[in-house]
C-alpha cells in the first residue's frame, strides 16, 4: 500500500494531479484545498496517500496533512460518503471549521459542498457529532502560527480552539463549547479578541 509521494508535480486538473516520481507518474485524487496549495508544475510536492483498491481500479487520494486525512476517514465513515462527496467535503471546507460545524450541528457548512443534500448534510453531523467534538482543534493544520490578530481584524486559525479550550477549563461539555464558540463568532465585533470571544460565548451559554 502507498501511504506517502514525494517527487516533483507534473500537472493538476480539476480533481487530481499527477506526481512525477522517479520518471514514474502518479495520479493522485485531492480536494480542491490541497490542489490549491500543491504549487506549479515542476516544483517539489509530497503528499500523505490512502490507497483504494477495488476490483476494476485503484486510485490513490492525496492529503496535505494529517488532520484532512483524518477527517476524510472520518466522513466516508458515514453511511452515503464516498471518496468524491468526502473530497468535495474538505475542498469546501477547511479542517477546523468542518470540526466546528458538525459539533455545532450546522449543515449549511457541509451543503456548500457539491453533491451534499440536506438529508446527508444531517446524517453527517448527526453520525459524527459526538467524534467532532472530540477532535483537537489545536492540532488542526496551520502553515505558520499567526498572532493572536491578523491584518484588517481576520481572527487567527487558533482563536476558536483557545476560547473552546477555556470553555471546557470553566467546566462546560465539549460540544455545548464548540456550539457557543461557533455562534460567538457570528456576533462577535473583533474576530481576534479572545476575550470577546469568550464573553459572547460565555452569554449564548446562559440564554
Amino acid at each position: 500500500m502507498i501511504a506517502k509521494l514525494s517527487g516533483i508535480l507534473d500537472s493538476v486538473a480539476s480533481d487530481s494531479l499527477i506526481i512525477n516520481v522517479g520518471g514514474v507518474g502518479y495520479q493522485v485524487f485531492a480536494s480542491g484545498r490541497t490542489l490549491a496549495r500543491v504549487g506549479q508544475a515542476g516544483d517539489p510536492v509530497a503528499l500523505l496517500i490512502d490507497t483504494h483498491v477495488r476490483e476494476d481500479h485503484i486510485h490513490l487520494y492525496g492529503f496535505s496533512d494529517a488532520a484532512e486525512q483524518e477527517w476524510c476517514r472520518l466522513l466516508t465513515s458515514v453511511q452515503g460518503v464516498g471518496m468524491k462527496v468526502a473530497m468535495a467535503i474538505l475542498g469546501a471546507c477547511p479542517t477546523d471549521k468542518l470540526a466546528f460545524a458538525i459539533a455545532a450541528q450546522d449543515v449549511t457548512v457541509l451543503r456548500q459542498a457539491d453533491g451534499v443534500g440536506p438529508k446527508l448534510a444531517t446524517r453527517i453531523v448527526t453520525e459524527l457529532k459526538d467524534k467532532a467534538a472530540k477532535m483537537d482543534l489545536a492540532a488542526a493544520p496551520v502553515a505558520k502560527k499567526m498572532s493572536k490578530s491578523a491584518p484588517g481584524g481576520t481572527a487567527a486559525p487558533d482563536i476558536d480552539s483557545d476560547a473552546v479550550s477555556a470553555l471546557i477549563n470553566l467546566g462546560y461539555a465539549r460540544a455545548d463549547a464548540y456550539s457557543a464558540v461557533l455562534q460567538a463568532r457570528q456576533k462577535a465585533n473583533d474576530n481576534g479578541n479572545l476575550q470577546e470571544l469568550i464573553r459572547i460565548a460565555l452569554k449564548e451559554l446562559s440564554n
